[in-house]
């Protein structure tokens, strides 16, 4: 019962690393495809508004399944991990290695600021460069100075999630 939950979970865990790492690609896809819009309607620089959103909803959809991932890699070494080592009679340490052997690497707590780098240059800052160049060239309508508002607060928000969910301060086996 155990090995199957194992393997269901990893089967969980293996399905959101692919749908989080293509959430990259599509996220350069739709810029790529609402910069063209955007460039292709010329004297509507209003509609650089429409960056925000699409950075937000696909970053939210990363930091969701990248957390998923996360907690399921913290289920297997806390939880199931001592349950398997007992079912087996084995020292805990010497069951599911791998679950804690990759999160020893020396180069693990550089690779995780990368990816926080990353990440934010994906996910915040062309949000970000929309917002301000709204507010340097866009027409001052109320409206839309208030849209531009909402869409930087999310994207605060979206920023704020995206740096504690690296939770740069955790190393080895955490």
């Amino acid at each position: 019962m155990l090995l199957s939950e194992y393997e269901a979970l990893k089967g969980e865990q293996s399905a959101r690393i692919a749908a989080r790492d293509n959430l990259m690609y599509a996220t350069l896809a739709a810029l790529a495809a609402t910069t063209t819009a955007i460039v292709s309607t010329a004297g509507r620089t209003e509609l650089v508004l429409l960056l925000p959103p699409v950075c937000i909803v696909l970053g939210w959809t990363y930091l969701v399944n990248d957390e998923k991932i996360s907690a399921i890699g913290r289920y297997l070494r806390t939880d199931l991990r001592p349950a398997l080592a007992a079912a087996a009679g084995a020292d805990s340490a010497e069951v599911l290695r791998w679950e804690t052997a990759h999160r020893e690497e020396h180069r693990r707590n550089a690779g995780k600021h990368l990816q926080l780098a990353v990440d934010l240059l994906m996910f915040v800052v062309p949000a970000l460069i929309a917002v301000t160049v709204h507010w340097v060239t866009g027409p001052a309508h109320t409206a839309l100075l208030v849209a531009s508002a909402a869409e930087l607060a999310a994207v605060a928000v979206l920023a704020v999630r995206i740096t504690l969910a690296a939770d740069l301060s955790s190393e080895g086996t955490t």
